[in-house]
């Protein structure tokens, strides 16, 4: 009789896995070769659990029974959503990590990948900010609720908005109204981009700390011009106006890749003219289920 104990197979468990990280995940997984020999995957969505709840947490770990998780659930909003109902982004989001990290920990979980968002980090800060910054002072007021909950998933561990409603505005024909004066900086990150970092984190990231998965500092760039390229993408010829009463949110959040530059020199970003066009011609194929 052999001795040896057949090895487990990894289970991977996708929470929030309808939305746009998980669907990207997803492809890379199914349409990529992103699957190994032997692995089980299952992208999660709130219509099979609703994660505010520990019973329904409970219940979809038990029939999934993962090893492995990749926790992307999130109660989210807009800029202005965030900033009217900060309480209960707060009280929601902490529910849906403590429930998803406590009930990996009960069924003995082997890796459990969080996500957090650039709004973790503080409002008045030093640039270009990274991983060990996230605790050094308040975040901005607009995301106060979110930012919080999403912090606490590190301390828990140790112990993208824009472009889509701007797609679904050019594809109606209306003309763009952009909320705020277009000047706020961002780094944008191809979302399959986003999904192949999140495989290497799963597989071969085993340090407890923060890593950011971002592209360079030096590709910051304002929200307008952004706009602009989508309105190149979509051949949109209307008017594009930036109303500039609404509130701009946090101006910039330059974050440093220099850590994950330390594991991963050689990876190459999707330049984001050519993200930007392969997600418009994705939007205008798929716009009857097109997510908001």
């Amino acid at each position: 009789m052999d001795s040896q104990t057949k090895a487990e197979p990894m289970r991977v468990l996708v929470t929030g896995g309808s939305g746009l990280v998980g669907k990207a995940i997803e492809h890379v997984v199914k349409q990529e070769g992103g699957c190994l020999e032997g692995e089980q995957w299952t992208f999660l969505s709130s219509k099979e659990a609703n994660l505010v709840d520990l019973q329904q947490t409970r219940a979809v770990f038990e029939k999934y029974r993962p090893t492995h998780v990749i926790h992307l659930a999130a109660k989210v909003g807009g800029l202005y959503l965030h900033m009217k109902e900060n309480l209960h982004f707060l009280r929601d989001n902490l529910r849906i990590n403590d429930n998803v990290l406590q009930t990996s920990h009960e069924r003995g979980v082997t890796k459990v990948v969080s996500c957090l968002s650039s709004c973790i980090f503080p409002d008045k800060t030093t640039y270009p900010i990274d991983e060990s910054m996230i605790h050094n002072g308040p975040p901005h007021d607009s995301n106060f609720g979110y930012s919080h909950a999403k912090r606490m998933i590190d301390i828990q561990n140790r112990y993208k908005h824009i472009l889509l409603s701007t797609l679904l505005l050019t594809e109606e024909g209306t003309p763009l109204q952009v909320w705020g004066s277009g000047t706020p900086r961002r780094q944008f990150i191809y979302s399959l981009d986003v999904a192949r970092l999140f495989l290497w984190v799963l597989r071969e990231y085993d340090e407890i700390d923060p890593i950011i998965l971002s592209v360079g500092e030096e590709e910051e760039l304002p929200i307008k011009d952004a706009i602009e390229m989508i309105a190149d993408a979509l051949d949109f010829k209307g008017q594009i106006v930036f109303d500039t009463s609404k509130s701009d949110g946090q101006m910039k959040k330059t974050a440093s890749n220099a850590k994950l530059r330390r594991y991963l020199p050689d990876f190459t970003f999707t330049p984001l003219s050519e993200g930007i066009k392969k997600t418009c011609d994705w939007f205008v194929n798929n716009y009857d289920i097109a997510r908001t």
